[in-house]
């Protein structure tokens, strides 16, 4: 019923700075919360950072990333800043029907998954 697609992933050097998007289709919705997770090879999915009424960040990219929304558009970006080698994965835009807060999400609340992005760090 929805189709998320990441964009804005690549390479870039440490220090340096990103911005993914994730646009929502398929559907007329109203009620709704969107996010992102991250996944390196080898290891768990990974929250990332969250939107609703409310945001909420992981602590390891708290004070770095910035989570917003244009509603009009169903898209969700994270500003990503200070990039670190250790923050390379495939990120995951999520998307979660009704009225959930932000916290501190489980992979298993997840509807929707985008198909992911890949950032790569490089120090």
């Amino acid at each position: 019923q929805v189709q998320l697609v990441e964009s804005g992933g690549g390479l870039v050097q440490a220090g340096g700075s990103l911005r993914l998007s994730c646009a929502a289709s398929g559907r007329t919705f109203s009620s709704y919360a969107m996010g992102w997770f991250r996944q390196a090879p080898g290891k768990e999915r990974e929250f990332v950072a969250a939107i609703s009424w409310n945001v909420y960040y992981g602590d390891s990219v708290k004070g770095r990333f910035t989570i917003s929304r244009d509603s009009a558009k169903n898209t969700v970006y994270l500003q990503m800043n200070s990039l670190k080698p250790e923050d390379t994965a495939v990120y995951f835009c999520a998307f979660r029907l009704g009225t959930p807060s932000a916290r501190y999400w489980s992979p298993s609340e997840i509807d929707y998954w985008g198909q992911g992005t890949q950032v790569t760090v490089s120090s």
